[in-house]
């Protein structure tokens, strides 16, 4: 499920990250101007332009391959939608130079998804943003609002490596 135009194409090189701020990069993320990560074909999602600094907007629809033997979305599926928007949120918020990996993500499962639950919006927000912490809070929506997972993260903001 992606945005039209948007290409795989695994990780950039640093040196072209190096000339865009986070805000910019995740714009080019999700304008298709810079292709997503290569995980995202295995576990696809549509990336929404960030309206705003430090809140994000996914979509993703819950597919079999996904399933646990419950016939519900496995967690991995879960934690891995929520950390990708929360970190997606805590780049939005980055200077020039500066990344941001995940130090913890948690998250809780409220109701489960299935896969005919339809298309899920996933919500990364930044909580704080200081100089070397992140907090970040996301969450997991159905299409009429009911909340299905949410979760806390921190990422550690820290120059780039040369």
């Amino acid at each position: 499920m992606n945005s039209p135009g948007v290409t795989h194409g695994g990780a950039s090189s640093s040196i072209r990250l190096a000339e865009y701020s986070g805000f910019e990069m995740v714009t080019a993320l999700a304008n298709g101007s810079l292709p997503l990560p290569s995980m995202a074909e295995t576990l696809p999602f549509a990336l929404l332009p960030p309206a705003a600094e430090g809140e994000i907007q996914l979509r993703a629809k819950p597919e079999a391959r996904f399933c646990n033997p419950l016939n519900t979305m496995h967690g991995g599926w879960i934690m891995t939608m929520l950390d990708t928007a929360m970190a997606l949120a805590a780049m939005t918020t980055l200077s020039r130079g500066e990344i941001c990996p995940s130090h913890e993500t948690s998250a809780k499962f409220v109701r489960p998804i299935r896969v005919d639950s339809g298309e899920m919006h996933i919500i990364g927000q930044v909580v704080s943003r200081g100089r070397t912490v992140i907090t970040l809070e996301g969450r997991i929506e159905d299409s009429q609002g009911r909340l299905h997972a949410h979760g806390t993260s921190t990422c550690l903001v820290m120059g780039q490596r040369p």
